[in-house]
């Protein structure tokens, strides 16, 4: 009976602590993971706010049409200039940079958003940034 009181002894105290490194393993897996997700979802938003912007200055340029081409023709165009110059306008309004190009049939904004992490600064990435375009077309109806 002694020999199997030893044995019991031996196991109990082999193991002792194991259980506590598995579950602070565990703990830095899970918060890891959180992280992760959390940083995610912070790069999605700003990636939505970004094209956001982008769409919206670029509809802003859109409206811009080149009035003495549509009384004359009749055709509905841009006005290049002053289509790219609303949507860079708009750009200065809501505090953001980016660069806007127009033709006639179409104004193309591209915006670079830059906005700090919530966890990444422990990593050493301050800023996450976010370049989007988006394109517009005037429409009449």
């Amino acid at each position: 009976m002694s020999r199997h009181n030893s044995i019991r002894r031996y196991r109990s105290t082999s193991e002792r602590g194991s259980a506590t490194l598995f579950g602070l393993f565990l703990v830095v897996v899970v918060l890891v993971l959180a992280g992760v997700v959390v940083e995610g979802g912070n790069l999605m938003s700003i990636r939505g706010q970004a094209t956001s912007i982008a769409a919206q200055a670029a509809r802003a340029g859109a409206d811009e049409l080149d009035l003495d081409a549509l009384r004359t023709t009749g055709t509905v165009q841009l006005n290049p200039a002053a289509a790219q110059a609303a949507a860079q306008a708009y750009l200065v309004q809501v505090g953001q940079t980016g660069t806007a190009t127009a033709t006639p049939a179409e104004v193309s904004v591209t915006v670079t958003v830059t906005k700090p992490g919530i966890l990444v600064p422990v990593l050493g990435i301050a800023t996450h940034t976010v370049q989007a375009t988006a394109t517009a077309t005037p429409l009449t109806g």
